[in-house]
This record gives C-alpha cells, sequence and structure tokens, in this order.
C-alpha cells in the first residue's frame, strides 16, 4: 500500500469517527428527572394546581415520560400521614421533592436535609417559625414560594367588617393539626381589637368535624366567619360555604372558597405558584443550591365576590368594594 492509499483510509476512518460519534451522542438518553410531590389533601382537590406545575414544567422543556417522572404521595387531608410519606419519597432518591403548605413542607424538611425541597406555596410565618433562615437566603436544602397568611386572614374580617358594619362577634375557623394556625389567630386578634370586634375560635381537622363546629357558632352566636387558608378547608370549600349559608354567616376564604359559594374570597393565586414552582425546580436540576435561591412572595392579592351568595344572604355589597374586586361573581 502507498503512502497516498493509506493517507486516504485514514481519512476515510477519522471522517466515518467524527460522522459516528455525533450519532452515538445523539442516541445516549437523556438523564430523566425524579420529582416527588407530597400533597396533603386527596389528589383531586389540587388538580387544577398540579397541572399548573405540569405546563410551568413544559414551558421549560421537561416532559413527563420523556425526561421527567413525578412521583405523587397523597396524605388524603390526614396529616399525621406526611412523614411516612415524605420518607418514602426519600426512599425513592427523587431528585427534588416539591410541597405545598405548612404540615408538608415541615415534613419533608424532618425527611431529609440533603434532597432539595421547592415549596410551592406556604403560609403562615415560616421564617419566625425556623422552616428557613430568610426569603434572601433560606439556607438548607429548602427553597420556593410563600405567601403571608396571617396578615390575608387579618384582611378577610377587615373586609366582612366593611360589608357587614353591624358585626360584633366573628370566629375563626381553623385546623388545629396545622401548625400555621398559631400566628394566623395572632394576627387576627390584633385586626378585631382595632375593629372593636371579638373573636372566637372554632377548630374542624376534617369534614367529619364540620358540623359540630358550625353548631358550636350558632351557640355562640357569631355574627360572621374567617376560614383558614388550609389545605383541607380548600378542598372540602363546598362542603364549609354550605355549612356558612345555612347558618346565615357572611365568611370570607381564598379564592376557591368564593368560588365554591362563599361571600368573599382575599388571597393569592396558587395555580401560578405552582407554575413558579417549575422555575425552582429546573433552577435545581441545572446545578443550583435550593439554599441560595431567594424565596419569593406573589406581590398580586385577588379580592372575589360572590353576588350570589350575597343575594342569598339579603346583604348589599358596598359599590366602593365592588370596585376594588377582580372577580365578581353573578
Amino acid at each position: 500500500m502507498n503512502r497516498r492509499a493509506a493517507a486516504l483510509i485514514i481519512a476515510l476512518a477519522l471522517g466515518l469517527g467524527l460522522l459516528v460519534a455525533p450519532l452515538a451522542a445523539q442516541a445516549q438518553p437523556a438523564k430523566v428527572a425524579r420529582i416527588g410531590f407530597l400533597g396533603s389533601t386527596p389528589a383531586s382537590g389540587y388538580a387544577s394546581r398540579v397541572e399548573a406545575l405540569r405546563e410551568g414544567l413544559r414551558d421549560l422543556g421537561y416532559v413527563e415520560g420523556r425526561n421527567i417522572v413525578i412521583e405523587f404521595r397523597w396524605a388524603e387531608g390526614k396529616y399525621d400521614r406526611l412523614p411516612e410519606l415524605a420518607a418514602a419519597l426519600v426512599r425513592l432518591k427523587v431528585d427534588v421533592i416539591v410541597t405545598s403548605g405548612t404540615p408538608g413542607t415541615r415534613a419533608a424538611k424532618r425527611a431529609t436535609a440533603t434532597i432539595p425541597i421547592v415549596m410551592a406555596e406556604i403560609g403562615g410565618d415560616p421564617v419566625a417559625s425556623g422552616i428557613f433562615a430568610s426569603l434572601a437566603r433560606p439556607g438548607g436544602n429548602l427553597t420556593g414560594s410563600t405567601f403571608f397568611s396571617p396578615e390575608l386572614s387579618a384582611k378577610r374580617l377587615e373586609l366582612l367588617k366593611e360589608t357587614v358594619p353591624r358585626i360584633t362577634q366573628a370566629g375563626v375557623l381553623v385546623n388545629p393539626d396545622n401548625p400555621a394556625r398559631r400566628p394566623l389567630i395572632q394576627a387576627v386578634e390584633i385586626r378585631a381589637r382595632l375593629l372593636k370586634v371579638g373573636l372566637r375560635q372554632f377548630e374542624a381537622r376534617g369534614p367529619n368535624e364540620f358540623g359540630s363546629a358550625f353548631s358550636a357558632m350558632a351557640k355562640s352566636r357569631v355574627d360572621a366567619i374567617v376560614i383558614q387558608e388550609d389545605a383541607m378547608f380548600n378542598v372540602n370549600a363546598r362542603a364549609v360555604a354550605n355549612l356558612a349559608a345555612k347558618q346565615r354567616l357572611p365568611s370570607a376564604g381564598g379564592k376557591e372558597y368564593a368560588e365554591a359559594g362563599g361571600l368573599m374570597a382575599y388571597g393569592v393565586n396558587f395555580p401560578e405558584m405552582f407554575r413558579r414552582a417549575a422555575y425552582f425546580i429546573d433552577k435545581i436540576l441545572k446545578g443550583a443550591k435550593p439554599g441560595d435561591i431567594p424565596v419569593e412572595e406573589p406581590t398580586k392579592f385577588e379580592l372575589v365576590i360572590n353576588m350570589k351568595t350575597a343575594k342569598a344572604l339579603g346583604l348589599t355589597i358596598p359599590t366602593t368594594l365592588l370596585l376594588r374586586a377582580d372577580q365578581v361573581i353573578e
């Protein structure tokens, strides 16, 4: 074989190598990220929020079954199951755990100090309660979004008083299994004193306790009721709204509550917060440390008024309030 022929063979081999190498690289399967989702409620109660999370992930190039898998674990409203479900996700060695609410976030944090945790939403005062160090630098293995639910609940009482000035006694419905209730009660008590309104606390852990809670409200002769921002109440919003209507109580809760028949709502857009959770997941999967990613707070709060319920209660909603509403349900 002469030198020219040998050189030609080598050139052909190198050329084939250059062609084969990209093809081989393309054939390598992309790493499939495993996301654990720790839910406090039945899956049906979070359908719109989970779909928003999926949409956010798709916008960033994550497609289930192709490069991402979501492992769901649902506590079905039984918060005492959250620790075991969080531990199950840790055993699966998921890449990220997504949580919702204070009970789920606490359970995930106790289950692992290494797997990143993204809080799709958490209320209360998570800094004061020690869940993370600060908004700017949460530290540890947590990041995500928070909203100050105690202030939202206090604002709900204020809106009820503006709607029904004759209110002198109000109640607040809380889930005693949710540790976020303590700062919430404190904030509502402060606002109640400013409004010169007496305040009573009523507890319910689940639908089986709703009836007794509302019976206690009737005996206490409260004039209105504020609903705690709690996953279990959100899932059972229609049942709570129906009981409030039966007792002819003006009531205020989150957006889902007004849509289910409650008089009014003041709060955040939860599906948007879940969509935003995809941003945190993406940064973590690309190598960012969760403790270095600032926790975000919503900048917009929505006021929703259910006029059908107002008419049923014989209430006239002040024009000033209607003009401020983001949504009026006829």
